[in-house]
């Protein structure tokens, strides 16, 4: 198969934002208790934090994190986890039937954030809560002193505001497995009441509405268009949630999950740009495609309930080389629709569908999804390019005729780095010619990933599995190179 990819630097979509590559941390299983925070482990630091998570969590290059939920937020009472540990109550947690200790509550996430250098992204509760508790806990985070709850902060020995920049106003409001789940009509005037009463308390902040729990949900793009026509003078962004899988065996169909992600980011900004007109609107709502994974969530369906339990484990799927293809393609489909969506967060990110897994009081250690991850993060930077592929299509049984190859591409003006994200999705290799305009580029090196390397799953194999070097050969045209694909692989290349 003879592939062409046709790129100009002159001819972009827009800053790929730093946000891009954020991360999700939910009080879910071992996500918090046993992932990022274990008192008494070797590695940790004074305030109970893992140091070995902290140093693979900068290696993957994450920049912002979520928290503290997903389904856990709609039954979250904030006032829980803050003040002394010892008066802190253990609550039922209704969204994952977890005994809740509060031992990581809002003052200690946020110091582990800013200690990480991560962009923190906080969800209030309007599943079982409302608008007086959102105001409070932005007023608690953000205001410098003088009022109760700001006040109470400093009294907890936080002097200084957290400065929380990014609300996410509630969690899936449209799912039935939702505590609190309600009405787009009702939700859209919760979001409009609360987010007004947010940035009463700090003008500064941005709100995320919730967007539909997924394209397959029934009341997908009618649910977003009443929100927002609801909530539309408040919200900055609408969130889309999508996790992918391989289902009875449809392989084809599973490596082109990243044309699926594309069709629904479509979707979702034709239904706001939608609302807009008919506003007479010019602002610009965004997307935070603020859960995304590969997720085998029919696993986790059969398996019924989970006992209650305090840190138990919960879905710590273990990923394959197929599995780090596909991210890696739903990484290229992020970066394609870098103009609208501004925030994603990987869900989650340590042990609960995780990039980063780790053993109580022994070693964290990589899957093979934290490759990709961490290879795009790394090099990503600039701006969007515009990809022209010429390249067949191939049947596949749940999104139709999709391209058989993939591609995305950045470039960095200040330092003169393009760089190049390939999927070949098909069974068969693939000759990936790569013709650049608008800039001379002298060196190029590349990486690959390949999906029928399923790899040994073993903690020390899954934390050194990785890339193996890729050939780039220079074209007979200036400026052009080719490189030859795998049957099912991903490829990264940078230039200079």
């Amino acid at each position: 198969m003879t592939v062409e990819v046709l790129i100009d630097t002159e001819h972009d979509r827009g800053a790929v934002d730093p946000r891009l590559f954020g991360s999700f941390v939910e009080h879910m299983g071992r996500c918090v208790y046993t992932g990022i925070y274990e008192p008494g482990h070797p590695s940790a630091d004074p305030d109970g934090f893992r140091g070995d998570v902290a140093d693979l969590v900068r290696e993957l290059g994450t920049t912002l994190v979520r928290y503290p939920g997903g389904n856990f937020v709609s039954g979250y009472q904030w006032e829980d986890g803050i003040g002394p540990r010892a008066d802190r109550p253990r609550r039922l947690d209704l969204a994952w039937r977890g005994i809740e200790t509060n031992q990581v509550g809002t003052d200690e996430f946020l110091g582990w954030a800013r200690r990480q250098a991560l962009v923190p992204m906080m969800a209030v509760n309007l599943g079982t809560r409302g608008i007086q508790a959102a105001a409070d806990l932005v007023e608690y985070c953000n205001l410098p002193g003088g009022t109760h709850w700001s006040d109470l902060r400093r009294r907890n020995g936080h002097a200084d505001p957290h400065g929380v920049p990014l609300w996410c106003l509630g969690n899936e409001m449209d799912g039935p497995w939702q505590t609190g789940h309600m009405t787009s009509e009702r939700y859209g005037d919760l979001a409009a009441q609360a987010g007004k009463a947010m940035k009463l308390v700090d003008p500064t902040i941005e709100l995320v509405a919730c967007g539909s729990s997924s394209h397959t949900m029934p009341t997908f793009g009618y649910w977003e268009a009443e929100v927002l026509e609801r909530a539309w003078d408040v919200v900055d962004y609408v969130s889309m949630h999508a996790y992918y899988e391989e289902y009875d065996g449809d392989r084809r169909s599973f490596l082109a999950s990243g044309a699926a992600m594309d069709a629904f980011i479509t979707g979702v900004t034709a239904t706001v740009d939608a609302v807009a007109a008919r506003k007479h609107s010019s602002k610009r709502v965004g997307i935070s495609f603020d859960e995304w994974n590969v997720w085998y969530l029919s696993r986790f369906a059969a398996a019924g309930l989970p006992p209650i339990d305090e840190a138990g484990p919960r879905i710590e799927d273990t990923y394959s080389a197929v599995d780090a293809v596909v991210v890696g393609d739903l990484l290229i489909s992020l970066l394609n629709h870098a103009d609208r969506v501004r925030i994603a967060c990987l869900a989650q990110l340590v042990n609960v569908i995780a990039p980063i897994r780790t053993e109580p009081g022994g070693p964290a250690w990589r899957q093979a999804t934290f490759h990709p991850i961490a290879a795009v993060a790394a090099t990503a930077r600039g701006r969007s390019l515009v990809t022209r592929v010429t390249a067949p299509h191939m049947p596949t049984g749940r999104h139709g005729d999709v391209p058989a190859v993939a591609a995305a591409a950045t470039f960095d003006a200040d330092t003169g780095r393009i760089s190049v994200y390939l999927t070949n999705r098909t069974s068969e290799p693939a000759t990936v010619t790569i013709r650049c305009r608008g800039a001379e580029f002298a060196t190029w090196s590349g990486r690959l990933l390949l999906a029928d390397d399923e790899g040994p799953r073993d903690r020390v194999a899954a934390s050194t599995y990785g890339f193996t070097p890729l050939n780039v050969s220079t074209g007979p045209e200036a400026n052009s190179v080719t490189v030859s694909m795998p049957a099912e692989s991903w490829v990264a290349l940078t230039a200079t």
